[in-house]
C-alpha cells in the first residue's frame, strides 16, 4: 500500500510532516481506489500548500457566488489562495448562459462546457449546483479531489432540491456542508465542513438561498486555506437521519385543498411558488395563484364565514381586504391575485367571474363555487423536470 501512495504522490519532500501533502486517507474515506491517471499522477510533486489551482463546476446564482469568493481569492495578491481559476458548466438555452458563465465571462475566466472540462493541471475541483455526476476518473485527475459545496446539514436533505425541500417541511434549522465528491452517488462523501443557522421564519427558499450562499462561499474559502488538513480530518456522514430531495415537477405545485393545511399550502408557496406558481382548477380551467397572503384572524369573524356550510375549495371573495379567501383542510388562505389567460387581481376574478357565476347560478348552493385540486397527469418521458439550480448537484 506504501508503494501505490508513493507512485499516486510522488516521492514526499525529506522532513515532510504528518497533515503535509494529500494523504491516502481522504482516498479512503472517499470512497475512491485508484491514483490520479495518466503521467501526471506518476513523479510529479504535488503541491502540499497553497496557492492551488482550481476547477470550477457550477451553474446557477448558489453557486456563482461560491465562484464570485473564488475569483476575489485569485485577485488577492497578498493572501496568494488561488492561483489560476478555470470554470465548467452546462449549456443553456440562454443565449447568455447560466449565472456561473455570465460571471466568469465578465470575469475573463476560460469557460467549458460539460462534459468539456479543459485540459488543463489542477490541485483540486470545487463543485456547487452543477446537477450532473462525476466519474471516478476525472475526480482522480485532482491530487485533493473535487470539493461540493451543499446547502443542506447532510445527510438531511441529499440530492438536487434541498433548499427547497427545507422550506417545504418546515425545518428550524438549516445550513452548509463543504464535502468530499463520491463517484456514482450524490452528496455521501465525507464531510470536511459543516455549519448550521436557523431558518428566518416564513423565508422563501430564494430568500434562504441567499443567505446559504454566502455562508457556503466563506466555509469553502476556510476549507481551501487549510486544505491537506481538512481533508485529513473529514468524517464519514452518520448513517441516521438521511433525508433525501428530489427534484420537483408541475405536479408538485397542484394544491389538494381536502389534504392539505394553510401551514402546507403556505409552505409549499414560500418554497416554489417563485419558479412554479401553485395551481388549481376553477370550472375545468387551470388557473395560477400568484400571491399568496395569511387571513386575518378578525375577517374569519364575518359572517359570511360563519353562517354558512363551506368545503375545501370554496372561494369568498372579501371586499375589505381585496383578497379571494379560500378554504382548505383546517382553515382559509388569502389570494391577492391569479393567473388565468391573464394576471387579475382578486377583484378582476370575482368581478369577471364569480360575481357573473353567482348571478346565473343564484340557486346554486355557495360550495359549487369552489377550486378543485388539479391532478396532473404520470410524468411521461420528456416531460420537463424542475428544481431550484442552486440546489443540484
Amino acid at each position: 500500500m506504501r508503494v501505490l501512495v508513493r507512485r499516486c504522490w510522488g516521492p514526499r519532500p525529506v522532513g515532510g510532516g504528518a497533515g503535509r501533502g494529500p494523504s491516502p486517507q481522504w482516498r479512503a474515506l472517499a470512497g475512491l481506489s485508484g491514483c490520479p491517471g495518466g503521467e501526471d499522477g506518476r513523479g510529479t510533486r504535488v503541491r502540499e500548500k497553497p496557492p492551488w489551482r482550481v476547477l470550477f463546476f457550477g451553474t446557477d446564482q448558489f453557486s456563482r457566488e461560491a465562484l464570485r469568493a473564488l475569483h476575489a481569492a485569485r485577485e488577492n495578491k497578498e493572501e496568494e489562495l488561488i492561483e489560476k481559476l478555470e470554470v465548467v458548466t452546462v449549456p443553456s438555452p440562454s443565449p447568455k448562459g447560466l449565472p456561473v458563465k455570465q460571471y466568469a465571462v465578465q470575469a475573463q475566466l476560460p469557460v467549458y462546457e460539460w462534459p468539456d472540462v479543459g485540459s488543463g493541471e489542477y490541485d483540486v475541483g470545487v463543485v456547487a449546483s452543477f446537477g450532473r455526476l462525476l466519474s471516478e476518473a476525472l475526480i482522480l485527475k485532482f491530487p485533493y479531489g473535487i470539493l461540493n459545496v451543499h446547502p443542506s446539514c447532510l445527510p438531511r436533505w441529499r440530492g438536487p432540491a434541498p433548499i427547497i425541500h427545507t422550506v417545504l417541511h418546515g425545518d428550524t434549522i438549516t445550513g452548509v456542508t463543504i464535502m468530499q465528491i463520491r463517484p456514482k452517488r450524490f452528496d455521501v462523501g465525507p464531510i470536511l465542513k459543516q455549519e448550521t443557522i436557523p431558518v428566518p421564519p416564513k423565508s422563501t427558499a430564494k430568500e434562504l438561498e441567499v443567505v446559504l450562499s454566502r455562508l457556503g462561499a466563506s466555509m469553502l474559502i476556510s476549507v481551501l486555506k487549510n486544505l491537506p488538513e481538512s481533508l485529513n480530518n473529514g468524517r464519514q456522514q452518520p448513517t441516521e437521519g438521511v433525508t433525501h430531495a428530489p427534484k420537483i415537477s408541475a405536479r408538485t405545485s397542484c394544491i389538494k385543498w381536502e389534504e392539505q393545511s394553510s401551514e402546507e399550502i403556505f409552505r409549499l408557496h414560500r418554497a416554489i411558488g417563485n419558479i412554479i406558481p401553485l395551481q388549481t382548477l376553477w370550472m375545468d380551467n387551470t388557473i395560477k395563484l400568484l400571491d399568496l397572503v395569511e387571513v386575518n384572524s378578525s375577517v374569519l369573524t364575518d359572517p359570511k364565514f360563519t353562517g354558512q356550510a363551506v368545503i375545501p375549495g370554496s372561494i369568498i371573495y372579501h371586499k375589505q381586504s381585496q383578497k379571494l379567501l379560500v378554504c382548505c383542510k383546517d382553515g382559509w388562505i388569502g389570494v391577492r391575485s391569479v393567473m388565468l389567460k391573464k394576471t387579475l387581481t382578486a377583484t378582476d376574478f370575482y368581478n369577471g367571474y364569480l360575481h357573473p357565476w353567482h348571478q346565473k347560478n343564484s340557486q346554486a348552493h355557495p360550495s359549487q363555487c369552489r377550486f378543485q385540486t388539479l391532478r396532473l397527469p404520470t410524468k411521461k418521458r420528456g416531460e420537463k423536470i424542475v428544481a431550484m439550480q442552486q440546489c443540484t448537484k
